[in-house]
Order: structure tokens, then sequence, then C-alpha cells
């Protein structure tokens, strides 16, 4: 069986971990600071917080931003359910917003849905593919935009717009405009949960980007102390003699990243630019040089003048194909032993989502990327072998049904 996205746990990392537990420190520790400062220079921002998932960090933000019951959070409507269900934990609602073709959101359609109750965005690099940055950022900025922007916190006062939290779950490694994912929006959000490119098994990191007046060295101290139940004093502040006592000044999280998981990410780190991201690259390219011959495939754009993908995920469409045929085709390709998945779900087909209102036929492009979509197996074992036996399994299911 070709499984789709198995982890690389190889004898290096083995080793790591051995060592991080052997050292003592298994909680928040000086791998982690480590892992943060080595993600900052890849990204070159000033300051990255490591977290114990994307959600917890991204609903962190949410929570510092002041994000409230009655508040409006845009999200694509074509998406992970975390991206949406952050949102809903700090009781404020759902704005979906429809995709363009690229399956990232379509900046286009996104100041209808603004309003004085707009507090933040949560724009969504799907498979690893930078959405336009520069397009959303100027939209944000536009004068009639900010005059509907009503700040209700000292932070909203600050930053005077609304807050442009990026889901980077799967673009790690990504550029747009020739600089890494992470400077372009004013938090960025990685996941290393197990299936990502860069894995800590599970984990995740916020870039600090914040203009003037804030101070991002400051904003991470404030973030740090939010991820440790508003504790200030993480343990490795309080190994230092005499510096038992601690304060606890805001009923923030539990959501630290610990130093056994930051062990993984620094033996990624260290190879993802030179072994990771080739690898995957040349996945993606056989793949499209192999498929990109039939009429009926749609192969993804993966890299522009503009923007380069992390060759996450190998988002490859059937044209003209039903969501009942693309059924079909994946159970034909999971029979010849071969691992698909299919990326995302849109939140309108999910019971809770749908349960509040949210209708699919409102969304039609996501609703015609969801019913042809099938995610192709990526991951750093995967022989030339085994590609070209994907694409022969895949080649001959797609004749079989459509046929």
């Amino acid at each position: 069986m070709i499984p789709f996205s198995p982890p690389r746990i190889d004898d290096k990392i083995i080793k790591e971990v051995t060592v991080a537990l052997q050292s003592g420190w298994i909680t928040t520790g000086p791998r982690t600071k480590l892992f943060e400062k080595k993600i900052a220079e890849y990204c070159h921002v000033s300051d990255v917080l490591a977290v114990n998932s994307w959600t917890a960090g991204a609903e962190l933000l949410l929570y510092w931003y002041g994000i409230k019951e009655g508040d409006e959070v845009i999200v694509p409507v074509y998406t992970y359910c975390a991206t949406a269900n952050i949102v809903r934990h700090r009781g404020a609602k759902v704005v979906m917003v429809d995709v363009s073709t690229d399956f990232g959101i379509d900046v286009s359609k996104i100041e209808k849905h603004i309003t004085a109750r707009t507090k933040a965005i949560i724009p969504v690099d799907v498979g690893g593919l930078p959405i336009d940055y520069a397009a959303l950022n100027a939209l944000l900025n536009k004068k009639s935009v900010k005059d509907l922007f009503i700040a209700e916190t000292e932070n909203q006062q600050k930053l005077g717009r609304i807050l442009v939290l990026s889901d980077a779950a799967h673009s790690f490694g990504a550029s747009y405009n020739q600089k890494k994912v992470g400077s372009q929006a004013d938090f960025t959000v990685f996941s290393f949960h197990a299936v990502k490119n860069l894995t800590t098994a599970e984990g995740g990191a916020i870039c600090i980007n914040l203009p003037k007046p804030f101070e991002n060295e400051e904003i991470y101290k404030i973030l740090n102390t939010l991820s440790l139940h508003g504790q200030n004093k993480d343990a490795l502040a309080k190994t230092q003699k005499g510096n038992w006592e601690y304060d606890v000044i805001d009923a923030g999280f539990k959501c630290n990243m610990t130093d056994i998981l930051a062990s993984i990410g620094l033996v990624e780190l260290e190879r993802y630019e030179t072994e990771t991201l080739p690898k995957r690259k040349e996945i993606f390219k056989m793949y499209s040089e192999g498929l990109a011959n039939f009429d009926w495939a749609i192969v993804p754009e993966y890299h522009n003048n503009m923007k380069e993908s992390s060759y996450h995920l190998y988002l490859l469409r059937i044209k003209n194909c039903s969501k009942a045929q693309r059924d079909l085709i994946i159970q034909e390709i999971f029979n010849q032993d071969v691992s698909v998945n299919v990326h995302y779900k849109p939140l309108p087909l999910l019971s809770y989502y749908k349960s509040l209102g949210y209708e699919l036929n409102d969304f039609p492009i996501a609703k015609e990327l969801w019913e042809n979509e099938i995610s192709l197996p990526v991951y750093y074992e995967l022989t030339d072998e085994q590609i070209n036996r994907v694409i022969e399994v895949v080649v001959n299911a797609v004749n079989k049904i459509l046929q």
C-alpha cells in the first residue's frame, strides 16, 4: 500500500528526541527557544512564539485582539474546520467568502462582506500556495474600509483596522514576492502537525509582524505569558536561583510547545531547504509531467512570478467530473492500494456549520473545486517508482469511471 503522508521519522530524529529526554528538559526549555529563533531567522521576522498547535496559537491571537460575541471574522469557505472553529470559540460570527480556482480566498469578493462588526480576517494558504497578500493588505488599508472599523480594545485602537491572521498551516517554506511566508500579515501561524512538511508531531508557531506602534518583542512576551495560563514566568525563568515566585496576570491559555517536540522540529528545519522542499518539488513536477497531457486533468498551480508553494498538497482536479464520479474514482484508486484524500469538505457541508444556516450553493467556486478534487500522496520517502505507480493508477481509475 502506498500511504498518503507518513512523517519522516529516522534515526537522526530519534537520537535528538532521546537527547532531549535525557537532558531533563521535557517541557518548554532551551530547545523550544532555539527553535523559535531559527524559525524567525528562516521567515525573516523578529519574533516567533512556538505553540502546541495551530489551533491553540491562532485562538490565542483572537483573544489577544479582543474578538468576542457580536464580532465578525472573515474566513474562506474552503478550509479545514479549525479556521472557523476558533472564531466560534470566541463567540464571534464566521463570515464565509468564496475562493478562486487556486483554492485561495477570492480577495475581490471580500469587501462586500466587511461590516462595522468585522474585526479580523483569516486567509488560508490551501495546499501551500500563498494567497495574494498584497491585494488583501491594500484592501484592508483602503480608507473606506478603515473608516468602517470600530476599535473596541486598546490593541484594536493601536492597529486601527481589520487584523490579518494568516492561516499558513500548509505553507511553511512557501514564498510570496521572493520572501518566505511569515512576514506578509500581522500574524502568520504555521502548523507542525504530523502530516505537515515540517513536523514536530503536534505543534505550531506564530510569526509576529505587527506594524508600529506595536513592539513585536513586547508582543512576544505578552503572548508567551498568555500561552502559560497568564503566568508571568515560564519554567525556564523559574529555574534561576530564588526566582520561584510568580503571578498570574490574565486568565490565559495552555498551549506552549515542549522541548521534546522542538527537538524534532530542529532536525526538520535543519534539512528543510536542502532535502524536504527539493524532494516535494520533484514529486509535484513528476505528477504534473505525468498527468498534464490528459484532457481531463487540471493540474494545480504551484509556482508563478509572484509566489511559490511549499508543495504541501498536490490538489489534482478532474475536469467535467461529478462528485459521484469523483468518489468512484477514489474508491478505484484505493482498490489498487494507493491512498489519496480530498482537501477539503467546504465548511457548509459540515453538520455544525450547516446547522448555522450556511449553504454550499452560495459558494459556486468552492462547490466546483470540492466535487472534482483528489489529493495525491506527497512525502519524503515516496520513490520515483511509487510516483509512477500513483500516476498509472489514477489514470486507469479516471479512464474506467469516465469512459
